[in-house]
């Protein structure tokens, strides 16, 4: 766009060129400090796209008198920058939009990739002569931020397992003692020494700019200086807490605040335990067993069932079959604990053991006690009935025992065809990591790094002599699995996990059985924690210790949960200083450690857990661990072991408003204190206003993750008995005509089959098909008919399968060798900013449900709240999403 300089111009011009002028400047020294920092990423940074060029635009609509074209360019631009202006545009609802969307823009780098739109607004041949100066720059800042950061590429390549650290200098005992204590005592000097306001601003603030440098960087040794920087802060953090924040001088908030300040040192020491036990995964790989079958063990498989249906059973079983082992070398039994005659005929219809036992003593472990009376295999492989095995199973497994003797234990991961009720409810299946995946993602690498694997009853090897050497499976704790492990362990066998899902099984279904299941592991840790106490005893290394403490303090965070969703309400409601420290000190503690420690999480959690989504899984679960894990502490033996229903229905949406009572409780008391807390800012001691200011924003996020633990409670429909699992390989369909054409499943249940044909409008619905798979170089066929059709997508439904149809089918689909290899390419590293915003949402969406599902008397109020929050929600920045088009 050409610029006419004309002497004299009018104010609302001299009022656009100012605002340019500002913003550019502000602009070009953002530009500069990213590329001193080297997070440019190849990315051109368009000095007239964030927050210069829309609201430039926006003054210009309305201010300058401009030919129809532009003013069309203009308002496609407007509509891209700000999308949720309506019209008129100048309201005071809009006026916020436009600051706050303005103010996002200008935060984040927001360009628009797909733009075909070259129009600007001035010329900027001297800025882009600036800009190629700078890539001279930044060139020589990457090579050196290279060559700082990595460590031994070629080493670390060629090394078995990844190390922190090649250098062999660095394996020298002394040098390994100097650094600790060094870095020991720099951190107890940064810790302790007491700063003034303006101190800690200007350390903190170094910290978060070195802290948000490395946070792309890639290397450990970045991800083991953001730690450090983590752990200074927040343990200076703590220090300040204890030292200087107590309130002496009244007692209410003295006793409230060393209520906080415990939970606060309880989330301190499981965020260092947890990063000692996820620095450094192992990442094990499979060992590669010899080619003669002959020398290969025998393996007993274990199906324990209580009270799931055989259609749980069946398939599981089928597949156990299946796996890629010599027949004479391969048992399988099912340990029916419900004594059902189906089941004994199931079993011996398909050839496999079926065991039942006088009483049910016990219950699990019992059941497979009694198993290993009456079976000999040299190993025992256990799956709980809804787990279906990948043939490779064993092949994958077994060469660690066969490598080391001491080995006791291979343990997989537990990967879940269906839906968790978080997913299921809150419809982000496959979108969202779920809550088992931090864990069995991350936590049990981590584990294996330090000999500390779990047995996580399932999906998982035993070597029978080790079993046979502690007395059996440990009987008295719910948690018997995880008990044995560290019954073995301490026995001097090792344990390991293979991070390659092997087996794939069913979700709980509802919320109320997945808090259910949760409660028995909650109890069962505490119940190791008092009868078998990991810190004492011997056998353990300091290690173990540590992996197995942070196990059972997880379990323990229902009060310090309860805690942090209350705490702001001792100022709001009793103005009870609890944290005893001027406005401005508060702000430059907490603040900028939340930041910092979210950052790291998020570097080393990664695609294994998002942002918040912790915090909304431990709101959830708070009320409900708390009582069975105190219990648990003070008296072990109290409590039973209960069965964890799996393959059930949702015949109709509906809100589950008895476990949902502690949630709502709670979000109704911080929504109260937020309007109480409005009410002191408006009318109250204005002396409070920082502290009142900083307590009502704690208690905003509270409610976010209140309403997003809400929103959990709404339980979807689920009327599919047989879940589809997400597929893509090749196959082929046979026409009624005898035309063979080579198709991709795109899906498979026990019952049906999507497709890809690749060709619109090839059948109808009813018509009779015949599909082939294969199993290696075998091939079966299928008889199925159309259900449904939408474009080249087919969904087929199996005809009736006789038994050798249904093995044949099972073989082809669930215990495929790559089945579930895929279970972690779907998610993408955490991105804070996205996350959070996906919680807010998710948020919102509870306080529509419980609008949907409230009683009619209450109705009229949730709707009022809800309006308010709606309305807030749209004064919120939006992304823009969609390409300008050039007119």
């Amino acid at each position: 766009m050409t610029n006419n300089h004309n002497k004299t111009l009018s104010w609302p011009e001299r009022v656009t060129r100012i605002i340019l002028s500002f913003f550019l400047t502000k602009k070009l020294v953002r530009f500069v400090f990213y590329k001193f920092h080297g997070y440019y990423n190849q990315h051109k940074m368009s000095l007239i796209g964030a927050f210069t060029l829309p609201f430039l635009l926006l003054l210009t609509s309305v201010f300058i008198k401009l030919d129809k074209q532009r003013k069309y360019q203009i308002k496609q631009k407007l509509t891209y920058y700000f999308p949720h202006i309506n019209q008129p545009v100048f309201t005071a609802s809009n006026c916020v939009r436009i600051l706050l969307q303005a103010f996002y823009l200008a935060l984040f780098r927001v360009t628009n990739k797909t733009s075909n739109d070259k129009s600007n607004i001035l010329s900027w041949q001297k800025v882009s002569a600036f800009f190629r100066y700078l890539n001279l720059i930044d060139r020589l800042l990457v090579r050196i931020c290279k060559r700082t950061w990595s460590f031994s590429v070629k080493r670390a390549k060629a090394a078995p397992y990844r190390q922190p650290f090649d250098s062999k200098l660095w394996h020298h005992r002394y040098l390994k003692v100097l650094f600790a204590v060094l870095l020991f005592f720099a951190v107890a000097v940064f810790v302790t020494v007491p700063f003034s306001i303006e101190a800690q601003a200007i350390f903190i603030s170094l910290i978060l700019v070195v802290a948000y440098s490395l946070r792309r960087v890639k290397g450990q040794m970045a991800t083991i200086v953001l730690v450090t920087l983590a752990i200074t802060t927040s343990t200076r953090y703590l220090w300040w807490r204890y030292s200087d924040t107590l309130n002496f001088g009244d007692p209410l908030a003295l006793v409230l605040g060393i209520g906080l300040l415990l939970a606060e040192t309880y989330a301190w020491l499981v965020l260092i335990l947890g990063f000692f036990q996820t620095i450094n995964p192992l990442q094990r790989k499979p060992i590669a067993l010899s080619k003669d079958t002959s020398s290969w063990p025998t393996v007993d498989i274990y199906i324990p069932t209580y009270n799931e249906p055989l259609d749980v059973v069946k398939p599981t079983t089928i597949a156990a079959q299946s796996i890629d082992w010599p027949a004479d070398k391969l048992n399988i039994y099912i340990l029916d604990d419900g004594k059902r005659p189906e089941f004994a005929e199931f079993a011996k219809q398909i050839g496999v053991g079926y065991l039942t036992r006088p009483d049910n003593k016990h219950a699990k472990a019992g059941n497979m006690n009694h198993a290993m009376k009456v079976t000999n295999g040299d190993y025992i492989a256990i799956f709980d009935c809804d787990h279906i095995p990948a043939r490779s199973f064993l092949q994958m497994t077994m060469g660690q025992f066969i490598n080391d003797s001491k080995v006791c234990l291979v343990q997989t991961p537990h990967h879940f065809f269906s839906a968790d009720p978080f997913e299921r409810n809150l419809k982000n299946h496959r979108k969202i990591p779920n809550e088992n995946m931090l864990f069995y993602g991350l936590i049990q690498d981590g584990n294996d790094m330090w000999d500390a694997t779990f047995f996580c009853g399932s999906c998982a090897v035993l070597r029978r002599s080790a079993l046979e050497e502690i007395g059996g499976f440990a009987v008295e704790t719910v948690t018997e699995d995880a008990h044995t492990a560290l019954r073995m362990q301490r026995a001097g066998y090792k344990t390991t996990y293979i991070n390659i899902p092997q087996a794939a099984g069913l979700a709980t279904d509802s919320l109320s059985a997945h808090v259910g299941q949760r409660i028995r592991w909650a109890r069962g840790m505490a119940q190791i924690f008092r009868l078998d106490n990991p810190l004492l005893g011997k056998g353990l290394s300091i290690a173990q210790r540590v992996c197995y403490l942070n196990a059972m303090l997880h379990f323990l965070s229902g009060i310090p949960r309860i805690v942090f969703l209350t705490a702001p309400l001792a100022l709001i409601y009793f103005n009870a200083q609890i944290i005893y420290a001027p406005f401005i000190a508060i702000f430059l503690y907490i603040v900028p450690t939340l930041l910092q420690v979210k950052m790291t999480n998020s570097r080393i959690q990664g695609k294994y857990r998002y942002s918040f989504w912790g915090e909304v899984y431990e709101s959830v679960l708070a009320w409900y661990i708390l009582k069975p894990t105190t219990v648990a502490l003070i008296n072990p033996n109290k409590g039973k072991f209960n069965v964890t229903e799996k393959g059930g229905l949702n015949k109709s949406e509906h809100y589950d408003w008895i476990i949902s009572k502690p949630y709502i409780l709670l979000l109704l008391i911080n929504v109260i204190g937020m309007a109480y807390g409005i009410s002191r800012l408006l009318f109250g001691d204005s002396s409070h206003i920082g502290v009142l200011l900083i307590s009502m924003l704690w208690a905003s996020y509270n409610i976010i993750i209140l309403g997003a633990a809400v929103a959990v409670a709404a339980e979807a429909k689920q009327v599919r008995s047989s879940h589809r699992v997400k597929a893509n390989f090749p196959a082929a369909i046979r026409l009624a005509n005898g035309r063979t054409i080579k198709v991709r499943v795109t899906d498979y249940s026990n019952n049906g089959v999507g497709i890809d044909t690749g060709h619109n409008h090839l059948c109808q619905v009813n018509d009779k098909i015949e599909l082939l798979m294969s199993r290696g170089l075998k091939q079966f066929s299928f008889d199925t008919y159309v259900c449904n059709t939408r474009d080249s997508l087919m969904g087929l439904t199996l005809k009736e399968l006789d038994l050798e149809k249904q093995k044949a089918f099972i073989q082809c689909t669930f215990s495929r060798a790559d089945a579930w290899l895929d279970w972690q390419d779907n998610f993408k590293h955490d991105k804070p900013s996205y996350s959070f915003s996906h919680v807010f949402y998710t948020s919102l969406r509870g306080f529509k449900n419980l609008i949907f599902h409230a009683p009619n008397q209450l109705r009229p109020l949730i709707l009022f709240v809800s309006n308010i929050l709606n309305f807030v929600a749209s004064l919120l920045p939006k992304k823009p999403i969609k390409a300008l088009k050039s007119s």
